[in-house]
């Protein structure tokens, strides 16, 4: 049995329009939500009764970092946590308290030290 593939079609030039009836990669969809963004807001309640136990509010933003900044998002940029100099940052912050409680006993002992009037 002999199976003869169809024979490629001449490129006439035109090149193919995409409409909203024609398939998207998930790539096209990633970079089209990056672009534009998205917001997906929500609010949760569990009552029993007339009596409200929880409420959650939901509120997702996804975006690129470049729109995120433009309307104003940038959070992630201040929090040491997230911060490539974290381990920096928290053993500065030791050597400070530690200097704080030194100065400190130092003033106490300067208080004790001085002569009632």
């Amino acid at each position: 049995m002999t199976i003869n593939a169809p024979a490629s079609r001449p490129q006439t030039g035109r090149s193919t329009i995409t409409t909203a009836t024609q398939g998207s990669s998930l790539v096209d969809v990633i970079e089209r939500v990056l672009d534009k963004g998205i917001v997906i807001a929500g609010d949760i309640s569990v009552s029993v009764g007339s009596t409200e136990l929880l409420s959650i509010r939901i509120r997702l933003i996804i975006s690129s970092v470049d729109k995120a900044r433009e309307i104003g998002i940038n959070w992630w940029e201040s929090d040491p946590y997230l911060s490539s100099r974290t381990s920096e940052l928290l053993e500065a912050n030791q050597q400070l308290q530690a200097r704080l409680e030194s100065l400190e006993a130092e003033l106490k002992a300067l208080r004790s030290a001085e002569p009632s009037t």
